[in-house]
């Protein structure tokens, strides 16, 4: 008897090996299908959205109110980010550069880390957190009180009513908001450099400009184009398919700001390496 029940422990160890192994493999195969059919959802609502920025009927009067909240209600935040940004910049690069006698080249630091990365990527993250939580919160709202289903009642698009306008002003606006960055960064750095680490104007002035070139402005503003398309699909996306309830709304505008942080960060990553490999 004893030799019997040594010899099944094997092959019930064995057994609960491939059961664990196969509970494994069944709850991965279900995160895998989740993430793709999440992707698919995704891409299918882009799609969509893409369609309905270029074909009529246009909004023009939602569309300026937008252009408005997320443009002009967002340069304070923008502002007051890229003058500190651009203030500590300077400082760092002082303290960094003056071990090795180099610090002629604070001025070129702070000019070309303003404008390729620090301004685009820091408004992009400041629209996040307000434009992107404001957007997912209002149309997740609709969505919970059936407003979305009353417009499509009343035979008006949701996407071209609700998602074109939000998509489009935030695809132009951030540009203007980064243009607007880089001035007020490179200002700050400026009158750190000149009043604090007592540099001398026309010096800094002409270290500034010597190395600027019209590309790094540019790469900037292309990347805050895209990231002003992320930062509101993401804040339409989440808030169109919200759940039902106040918990539902809330974990949109959540996901909303996540998912459009980390999708920034991302893509800065291959924006940069497409416009400034080989450099």
């Amino acid at each position: 008897m004893r030799s019997a029940v040594k010899a099944d422990q094997p092959e019930n160890n064995a057994s609960l090996v491939t059961n664990r192994f196969l509970d494994w493999l069944q709850k991965m195969g279900q995160t895998t299908l989740a993430f793709l059919a999440a992707v698919g959802r995704l891409a299918q609502f882009t799609g969509h959205s893409i369609y309905h920025c270029f074909t009529p009927p246009f909004f023009p009067r939602l569309l300026l109110q937008q252009l408005i909240n997320i443009g002009f209600y967002s340069l304070p935040v923008v502002g007051l980010t890229t003058l500190f940004t651009g203030m500590v910049l300077a400082l760092q690069s002082y303290n960094g550069f003056a071990r090795f006698s180099a610090e002629g080249a604070i001025a070129t630091v702070v000019v070309l880390s303003i404008t390729r990365e620090l301004s685009p990527v820091m408004a992009g993250l400041m629209v996040a957190g307000r434009i992107g939580a404001s957007i997912a919160a209002e149309i997740g709202t609709m969505r919970v009180t059936e407003q979305i289903d009353a417009l499509t009642t009343l035979s008006t698009n949701p996407y071209k009513y609700l998602i074109a306008p939000r998509v489009i002003a935030g695809t132009l606006m951030l540009p203007v908001l980064v243009l607007i960055g880089d001035i007020i960064g490179v200002f700050g750095g400026y009158v750190v450099s000149i009043y604090s680490l007592k540099f001398v104007p026309e010096n800094y002035l002409h270290k500034t400009w010597e190395y600027l070139e019209r590309m790094d402005v540019i790469s900037g503003l292309w990347k805050a184009a895209v990231f002003g398309f992320i930062v509101t699909l993401m804040g339409c996306y989440n808030g169109f398919n919200s759940d039902r309830g106040a918990q539902g709304v809330g974990t949109a505008t959540t996901n909303a700001v996540v998912s459009s942080s980390i999708l920034i960060l991302i893509f800065n990553y291959f924006l940069t390496q497409l416009f400034f490999t080989g450099k």
